[in-house]
């Protein structure tokens, strides 16, 4: 591809169908249709839209399948369909259009793709407890591999976002509330999704398109789209550093946001989406807006089209499901929008490029089809790659083992740690004692999977009751409200296993918003996910009094799995159970993962990725805020239940020693020595600062190095980590003293360091205590 070629492909374009190489309007799903005999044909909505563009620019969600399309194993495009699916639709748009230029098509990947049989990864929450960027990263690559050999070309995937209050319903799309981690994460999902320097795009790869920019999860009171009311400090210092970890690992999208900051909406931020992202970190991509948030601009613009143009200006290059995009072409006498169309536009032919979405002569991509996995045929002037169906089969179940993975790394042990292996020894027993199994989601699948997922196969659907009936059969005892089971089966009871937490499921009956989130939840339906903001995160439906009149039932050890989206109150848990398991939404193989966990066959290595608050009304407390909530609050002065970083289960057994601090060049070197008595299971190391001195209060503690570890041999071994010295001092500070610790976010066996600033800026270290 050659910068020539594309300028002629564009002089010899219409104004109209540049803009509709802009626009991403047509609900994929609504492209194809069945006909008489169930086969796939093209719908006329999409005819019309190719037509009224002269071809088409983005197609969003041709595999989506969820409550909110209304597709599912009864009408929707399964798996072995993808190939017929992508002919038709490539086939329609270079038929009718006049320049031999293909259709990117954008898939929902937020954890996995949103299709038919589409492999469900655990949510970003859950994925956060793992503290692995690197199983994360493997994952990552095999969903893109999956969705590339479907011919997807644009994976959405969340990662941006920041879990700054458990009240907003889009938390289990966080890694967490640390910007360090989610900003190793996003990295992860770049280099797994792009190759690193974008090395598999267009070669069984994807583009990225990372999302939400920026600062949406500091929404006010945690009400999903409204105002961030933040600093410029905090603003760098919280949500921006995964952006920067994004642009650095060569994402080729971002995704602006719903909510404004300081009163300029992120889709209409000329600062943050052309000063900052582009010229300031040199990003070269796309930028994509919400869903309809550039329609949602009418108030501050006056109109639809004026929307459309206020966003366009501001640095948006492709629009989702909005008519402001789409009235883009009546500003065809204003020089401004056309240079602004034309430079989205050069920026949306390059990403085709990288495809051999163009005609012949124009593509970076034409060589990039992997062998073996899809083949090219010739259509007008272009050409489309077409998908093999044994390729998706091959790389669904790659994903899947992904998946399996990931479940068992995020469980996350909170309390019982001693108590564990003797609850696993009477669940291992051979004795007929019942084990029950209690609670709302005691026989659920779908409370494992979280937001933005697709249905199911009927053989993939089980639950932690079925998981422990399968292993110990009749033995185990289903009463999901503490009723319907004999007054002996509960004094009798080996162990009582309680399934608490919420809900993302969406039924095909659910009433939604013009976008897609929830618009009304029914009284047992989804407590989290998007749309579902509570201003009570305590656990809903009354599990808390559930598990009291199960402490009375039974003197059984109760064993408490908390499967959820956001951070819940559990300190009653905490108090009622002998044990309690936070599972977060640990998709598909969440309740095997767990029930494992529960025998002893695997280890919980997971720590927590966001503060657990002990009241409801202490919320948002965040472990890395600068002044502290304790003891401010007269009728709740210990506000903090668990700390962010907690986990019994990680490294249980290994003491630290030896901590040494040296200083070289632009980071500090960390080296500790671990050691352990015996076998350990794998665990995240995190060290923690806090900072004293300089011109700002300093956070009450901040993650400068998460090391996951892996060696499970016994004795000694060592562990080094780097820390930027720009994360521990300002430009401007001479000397700063560092207290370092390891383990959570709660400062133990602290480590003073002294930093100074040389004459030429080196920065060493004077002294350690």
């Amino acid at each position: 591809m050659t910068a020539q070629s594309i300028d002629a492909l564009m002089s010899a374009m219409s104004f109209t169908e540049k803009v509709g190489q802009l626009n991403q309007r047509l609900l994929g799903w609504k492209a194809l249709t069945r006909d008489g005999a169930g086969r796939l044909v093209v719908t006329d909505e999409l005819k019309r839209e190719i037509d009224r563009w002269g071809g088409l620019g983005v197609l969003y969600g041709l595999f989506r399948a969820d409550p909110w399309s209304g597709q599912h194993w009864g009408n929707g495009i399964r798996p072995e369909e993808r190939p017929e699916a992508i002919r038709l639709v490539q086939e329609a748009v270079l038929i009718r259009s006049a320049h031999g230029i293909g259709a990117l098509l954008s898939e929902e990947a937020p954890h996995g793709h949103q299709a038919l049989g589409g492999t469900i990864l655990p949510t970003n929450l859950a994925m956060g407890a793992t503290f692995d960027p690197e199983a994360v990263r493997q994952a990552q690559e095999a969903v893109a591999a999956e969705l590339a050999a479907s011919g997807v070309h644009i994976a959405l995937v969340s990662g941006l976002d920041m879990a700054r209050d458990p009240r907003w319903g889009r938390c289990e799309e966080c890694f967490g509330e640390d910007p360090l981690m989610a900003s190793r994460m996003c990295e992860a999902i770049v280099t797994g999704m792009q190759g690193e320097d974008r090395s598999r795009v267009g070669r069984g790869g994807v583009a990225v398109v990372l999302k939400h920019l920026a600062a949406q999860g500091e929404a006010v009171g945690g009400r999903n789209g409204q105002s961030a009311i933040i600093g410029t400090h905090d603003l760098h210092e919280i949500h921006l550093p995964p952006v920067v970890a994004g642009v650095k690992a060569g994402a080729l999208g971002f995704m602006a946001a719903y909510n404004d900051i300081d009163s300029v909406p992120c889709c209409a931020s000329p600062w943050l989406l052309q000063e900052y992202l582009r010229d300031e970190l040199g990003f070269d991509g796309i930028v994509m807006a919400d869903g309809l948030a550039v329609d949602r601009l009418v108030d501050m613009a006056g109109s639809i089209p004026a929307s459309g143009r206020a966003a366009l200006l501001a640095g948006v290059d492709v629009s989702l499901w909005d008519q402001g995009f789409a009235s883009l072409e009546r500003y065809a006498d204003d020089e401004v929008v056309v240079a602004a169309v034309d430079r989205s536009l050069r920026r949306v032919l390059e990403l085709k490029a990288m495809f051999g979405l163009l005609p012949e002569g124009c593509n970076a991509g034409a060589d990039r089809v992997p062998s073996g996995s899809s083949e090219r045929i010739a259509v007008g002037r272009g050409s489309v790659a077409l998908p093999k169906a044994e390729a998706i089969a091959e790389a669904i179940a790659r994903t899947r083992t992904e998946s399996r993975t990931l479940a068992g790394e995020c469980l996350t042990l909170l309390d019982g740690a001693e108590q564990w292996n003797g609850i696993g020894a009477c669940l291992r027993d051979d004795q007929s004692d019942p084990i029950i199994v209690t609670g709302p989601f005691a026989d659920d699948m779908a409370c494992f999977l979280g937001d933005y997922t697709a249905p199911l196969e009927r053989t993939q659907i089980t639950s932690v009751y079925r998981q422990l009936r399968e292993r110990f059969g009749e033995r185990v005892l289903l009463s999901a409200d503490g009723t319907g089971l004999e007054g002996a089966d509960w004094l009798n009871a080996a162990a009582v296993v309680a399934v608490l937490g919420g809900t993302s499921e969406r039924s095909y009956d659910s009433a939604f918003a013009d976008n897609g989130a929830a618009a009304a939840v029914a009284e047992h339906g989804a407590t989290c996910g998007e749309g579902v903001d509570l201003c009570d995160v305590t656990l809903p439906w009354g599990q808390d009094t559930l598990l009291d009149r199960v402490r009375e039932l039974t003197e059984a050890p109760v064993v408490s799995v908390v499967v959820s989206g956001r951070a819940h109150v559990l300190t009653h848990v905490l108090e009622v159970s002998d044990a309690t398991l936070w599972a977060g939404y640990a998709g598909p193989y969440g309740p095997q993962a767990v029930v494992e966990a529960l025998v002893g066959d695997a280890g919980m290595p997971g720590r927590l990725p966001v503060t657990l608050p002990a009241y409801a009304g202490a919320v948002p407390i965040r472990y890395n805020d600068r002044q502290s909530a304790e003891h401010v609050y007269r009728d709740a002065e210990e506000p903090v239940l668990l700390p962010f970083g907690f986990g019994e289960g990680s490294l249980q057994g290994v003491s630290c020693e030896d901590l040494k601090v040296t200083a070289s060049g632009e980071s500090l070197h960390l080296h500790l020595k671990l050691h352990t008595d015996g076998v350990t299971d794998p665990g995240t190391l995190n060290v923690f600062v806090r900072r004293v001195g300089g011109t700002r209060i300093p956070r009450l503690a901040q993650l400068v190095a998460s090391v996951y570890v892996r060696d499970k041999s016994r004795g000694q071994w060592d562990v080094d980590a780097e820390v930027p010295v720009a994360a521990l001092m300002d430009e401007a500070d001479r000397a700063m003293r560092i207290h370092l610790w390891v383990g959570t976010a709660i400062p133990s066996d602290e480590c003073e360091v002294v930093l100074e600033r040389g004459n030429a800026d080196t920065v060493y270290v004077r002294q350690t205590v």
